[in-house]
């Protein structure tokens, strides 16, 4: 009796390759032993736990580059080796060194912020739910399933919401996890939903045979799958905070410590895009003329909507630095989305999508910036307005020469020349697509952000009201605010190479 079951169970037992899925694993291992090590971890010790967690990340990002020589893929079906659950190729490694890298920088961040909290913020949970988050954000770009794949967005967002609320007896923080939660839940009981109606339509997960059965769906379930279709692109949607579902984003970056902001603007949208890419351009190619008309005018209100949000901010309304970042990451967000629009109109979906990817890593080297800089003002101005940046060059005059270099980045300016330059790329995905309406309300949108960014440029040199306040940088952070005014100025400086970091292959 017991022959015939060996084989069997023999050919359910899938291969791991180790080296594939360190960088997540590693975020992950460290995130379980910093949570134990909080138990014995004297208080006055504490800092060795975030010390340990940017040592962890570091790490993490270092086991990048043994992937660099070729795809690697595992988890895969024993029958057939091309059709796996974990691919680790050049899109995931590109977006895993953008995820890792960001919660490196924010983690930097996060040290000087837990130190100034006072035991306000509890110092071995928040290193473990960034962690934890992290390792599902790093997991995420290489899933080749629709269950790897919602498992881990799930994984990367439910430490966020709780990283969000997890100050002491602060009420706006609480309100700001509320509205992230009830949201992001709707946004995965839509995918979940039509997660489902997909499976049920094609019997199975893979992104690569749902892309190959889809196409030859039963007459029967043909609305069944084009409402899977639909419910699982809305479900993205609300992750990568597109309009109208961006409605949680200023309060709740108002309301997180201000590195979980930074964390959200950046890693959160890597992981709503890079899943959005996978949905659309692997798994659901033959659905291009539905998902492309529909992300196309998602871009347009989304850019449109959040650079106006981003106008009506008043400099001297209190957490309005904040709120217009917030803001601004939402019309950031419709810039990101205009090359997915694209590569459903385009000959060259690749080439699109790896738009999308330079545009996401020049955002996030200077989004990341501009909240550093943000978080050192933070110290001594709590309540964070735009106003309080008035003179930042007489006090502190490096901080306000590289807040002005990422502001101008985002706005396009030189000497942002990678700001211009990932732009430009967009705008060209754009017209090559054929989507000559959308590059025009890109050409305006851009006119309208750059009054917004150039108001807040121009204050940072402008004559300081009263003695000008000295900001005493800490270490963590003038570390993130070096690193990140380096990568940004290293790639103005030579822009082509983010390109040709980008040149992926979906397929």
């Amino acid at each position: 009796m017991s022959s015939p079951v060996q084989p069997l169970a023999a050919s359910l037992v899938q291969s791991v390759d180790w080296l594939a899925i360190a960088p997540p694993t590693i975020a992950a291992v460290v995130g379980l032993v910093v949570l134990v090590a909080d138990l014995f971890v004297a208080e006055h010790r504490k800092t060795l736990l975030g010390w340990s967690s940017v040592a962890g990340l570091a790490a993490a990002t270092l086991m990048l580059l043994p992937l660099l020589d070729g795809d690697r893929s595992t988890f895969c079906l024993t029958g057939d080796a091309t059709v796996c659950s974990y691919t680790a190729d050049r899109f995931t490694l590109v977006i895993q060194f953008l995820v890792l890298g960001g919660a490196l920088l924010t983690a930097l961040l996060s040290v000087t912020a837990l130190k100034d909290a006072r035991k306000d913020l509890p110092e071995g949970e928040y290193w473990f739910l960034l962690l934890s988050s992290a390792a599902g954000a790093a997991l995420l770009p290489a899933s080749r399933d629709l269950a790897t794949l919602i498992v881990a967005l799930e994984v990367a967002s439910l430490p966020a919401f709780a990283l969000v609320g997890l100050k002491y007896g602060d009420r706006k923080s609480s309100e700001a996890a509320l509205k992230f939660f009830l949201s992001s839940v709707t946004a995965t009981a839509v995918s979940l939903m039509g997660i489902s109606f997909v499976y049920a339509s094609t019997g199975t997960l893979y992104l690569t045979q749902v892309a190959d059965r889809i196409q030859n769906v039963d007459g029967q379930l043909h609305t069944l799958a084009q409402t899977g279709v639909v419910l699982t692109l809305v479900g993205f949607a609300f992750k990568t905070a597109a309009v109208p579902f961006h409605f949680w984003v200023p309060d709740t970056y108002v309301g997180a410590p201000l590195p979980i902001a930074a964390y959200l603007s950046v890693i959160g949208k890597a992981v709503g895009f890079s899943g959005l890419i996978l949905v659309t351009v692997v798994a659901l190619p033959s659905y291009a003329d539905l998902w492309g008309p529909a992300l196309a005018v998602l871009a347009a209100l989304t850019m449109t909507v959040g650079n106006v949000g981003a106008l009506r901010q008043q400099a001297t309304r209190a957490y309005s630095a904040v709120r217009l970042l917030a803001w601004s990451s939402i019309g950031q967000a419709g810039y990101l989305l205009v090359p997915i629009a694209a590569a459903a109109y385009s000959g060259d979906a690749e080439k699109s999508i790896g738009s999308t990817v330079a545009y996401a890593l020049m955002y996030g080297a200077v989004n990341l910036g501009a909240f550093a800089v943000a978080a050192l003002v933070g110290r001594t101005k709590t309540l964070n307005r735009i106003a309080d940046y008035r003179g930042l060059y007489a006090s502190n005059p490096l901080s306000a020469l590289l807040l002005a270099f990422f502001l101008l980045c985002l706005a396009g300016l030189p000497p942002g020349i990678i700001g211009l330059f990932a732009k430009v790329t967009v705008f060209a995905a754009a017209v090559d697509a054929g989507l000559g309406w959308l590059a025009v309300i890109m050409a305006v949108n851009v006119v309208i952000a750059l009054f917004y960014y150039l108001q807040w440029t121009t204050l940072l040199f402008r004559a300081p009201e009263g003695e000008p306040v000295k900001h005493r940088v800490p270490a963590p952070l003038t570390a993130a605010i070096a690193l990140t005014g380096v990568l940004g100025i290293a790639l103005s400086g030579a822009p082509q190479l983010v390109l040709r970091f980008t040149d992926i292959a979906l397929f």
